[in-house]
């Protein structure tokens, strides 16, 4: 009869992959991912290993060429800067690591995703927009200046133009 698996020490571990998925294109440290689910380093790799069939370092690199992949497809940005925006800091390791995954380097696999055909390629700045996030709204109404003063006849009405019977008054601009 086998032991059952230790349901605390596998959710641990779900974490740490949760993590590693949440933050691929991020400095990711083994170390830490280990001393949070409350392994050494060594142990964590092999317990990693053992639950997920690879080591946490091959599994991020792997879920790093995946969002490559998609990108390459999806998106016009360099292979350089598909290469930062996934989590490498060298071209020649990126273009390494994807073609021993992929078969075929980033290049060549663009030129593949792109003879077979699919959807025109996003452009780079929407997609490095959604990697940073929008900036900060400026405070205001969220649909244009509001005519604070709608009561004023002599602002005419608020959603159209000055009154016929007035053509010498001018109408003020909102305020905002």
């Amino acid at each position: 009869m086998t032991a059952a698996p230790d349901t605390s020490a596998l959710r641990m571990l779900r974490q740490a992959r949760d993590r590693i998925d949440r933050d691929y294109a991020e400095p990711v440290d083994i170390a830490s991912l280990a001393a949070t689910a409350g392994y050494s380093h060594a142990h964590f790799i092999r317990a990693f290993r053992a639950a997920y069939g690879e080591t946490p370092g091959a599994y991020r690199t792997r879920r790093r060429v995946e969002r490559a992949c998609e990108l390459l497809r999806s998106v016009n940005l360099s292979v350089t800067e598909i290469c930062h925006a996934v989590g490498f800091t060298s071209l020649g390791s990126f273009s390494a690591r994807f073609s021993g995954l992929m078969g075929q380097s980033p290049s060549a696999y663009r030129a593949e995703a792109t003879r077979r055909g699919g959807p025109a390629p996003i452009p780079g700045c929407f997609a490095l927009m959604w990697r940073t996030g929008l900036p900060a709204a400026a405070p205001g109404p969220a649909y244009g200046p509001v005519n604070e003063r709608a009561d004023d006849p002599m602002d005419g009405p608020a959603d159209g133009p000055a009154p016929a019977s007035s053509p010498s008054r001018e109408r003020r601009p909102a305020r905002a």
